[in-house]
């Protein structure tokens, strides 16, 4: 099987998630490659997610790496055999890899939790709305490549309108509902937006008022993504070149931990759609 020029973010964590296994099981990548009938080469080409793995090859590794957790087992198998062609492929040579490794993520996760402190979360936003976000950036985009990302951005707002859709959960801090990121009809269509999404009944948005004692989170924006067992989970974090994707063990708990003290200082979401009605009155 010829190498992949661009692996996934996906195909890359299944080929981390079996180094781990492998190492856990204090075996070297040339005797795993001597278990599963394989050259050294090629196991490390599976393990950096350049190469694919049939189930029948993940069982088995699971089998030399005495790996008991069937669950895990399973979902590793299930992402070494997605042959999923979703929508974002239509974008893999228009805008960098990152935009669908998100897309894809925001599809195969079984739950989501976002912190927003300075925008609203992309799955909520109105076209304007992203836009104007997109259109900031320094150096500024191309008119093409701006619209691409508002296409894109548009496109993945679908996973929370599909049949079965996971549950999203976002606690925002009150200065991601009063900034005008735009002009003033721009931000009251958002925040009507806000509150026909919590019509959902899979989103719930909670907020964080600027009154609030005992928040000092301000800087605390993610995506937390559940996978389909929580060892699976990734975290997806903004940073000043890029988006970042983490999923070492104790970063996801740290994320969580994150989330918990975030969502303990917001509304309960009856006084945060409120509050999100109080403020489109304002502008």
């Amino acid at each position: 099987m010829p190498a992949r020029t661009q692996p996934t973010a996906r195909q890359v964590r299944l080929g981390a998630e079996l180094r781990k296994l492998r190492e856990a099981a204090g075996l070297t990548s040339r005797e795993a490659a001597r278990l599963l009938g394989t050259n050294p080469a090629q196991m490390s080409q599976i393990e950096a997610g350049n190469a694919g793995v049939s189930e029948e090859r993940v069982r088995r590794l699971a089998v030399q790496y005495a790996c008991s957790d069937a669950e895990l087992v399973d979902a590793l198998v299930e992402m070494a055999t997605d042959r999923t062609q979703g929508w974002w492929e239509a974008y893999r040579d228009v805008l960098p890899p990152v935009f669908q490794d998100l897309a894809e993520l925001e599809h195969h996760a079984t739950f989501m939790q976002v912190i927003g402190t300075a925008h609203v979360p992309g799955l909520l936003q109105t076209e304007e709305y992203a836009r104007a976000v997109l259109a900031y950036r320094v150096p500024e985009l191309p008119d093409n490549e701006l619209e691409a990302r508002v296409a894109h951005r548009m496109r993945r707002r679908s996973v929370l309108a599909r049949e079965a859709a996971v549950p999203f959960e976002a606690v925002l801090h009150e200065p991601v509902l009063r900034t005008r990121v735009a002009d003033r009809r721009v931000a009251r269509a958002q925040l009507m937006e806000l509150l026909e999404e919590l019509e959902r009944p899979n989103v719930s948005v909670r907020v964080i008022p600027f009154d609030v004692d005992g928040f000092a989170g301000a800087s605390s924006m993610m995506l937390y993504a559940g996978g389909r067992v929580s060892a699976l989970d990734t975290v997806q974090r903004d940073a000043p070149y890029g988006s970042v994707f983490l999923d070492a063990a104790a970063q996801l708990l740290a994320m969580r931990t994150l989330f918990r003290k975030v969502e303990a200082a917001s509304l309960d979401p009856a006084r945060s759609r409120e509050f999100i009605h109080r403020v489109a009155k304002e502008l």
